[in-house]
């Protein structure tokens, strides 16, 4: 079985935050998604966005069809032990280095505002600044 390791297609990870300011409409869509690129989220990301406390109706239905629309990676004996290895050399909490050690093995870009996650070298971020 091929692990993330093995994949060939590149994808853009979105975090947790990115989702919910696209929802909130504090950064416009079109700065966040571009047609040559395929977006995913960790199953945490997926998580913790739908149990998010939405500010209405249309705020959940934009997430939920927003999430239709992405890969959603679940977590496999790979992303356990990148994660094992993430939290032994940096102070980061559960759910960041599982989205983190996903990001890492796909050889992705994570979209995020959490500039705490600069201190994870191999990681390759683009912090949105909000």
């Amino acid at each position: 079985m091929a692990g993330p390791t093995k994949r060939r297609m590149v994808m853009v990870f979105l975090d947790s935050n990115t989702i919910i300011y696209l929802s909130k409409e504090l950064i416009e869509i079109e700065t966040i998604f571009s047609d040559d690129e395929e977006y995913a989220v960790s199953v945490i990301t997926y998580m913790e966005v739908l149990g998010y406390d939405f500010d209405s109706n249309e705020e959940r239905e934009f997430i939920e069809e927003l999430l239709s629309s992405l890969t959603i990676i679940y977590i496999d004996e790979a992303i356990s032990n990148k994660v094992i290895e993430l939290k032994k050399v940096v102070k980061i909490k559960l759910p960041d280095a599982i989205i983190c050690a996903t990001t890492i093995l796909y050889n992705s870009v994570l979209i995020t505002n959490d500039i705490r996650l600069k201190n994870i070298q191999e990681l390759k971020l683009n912090l949105i600044g909000i």
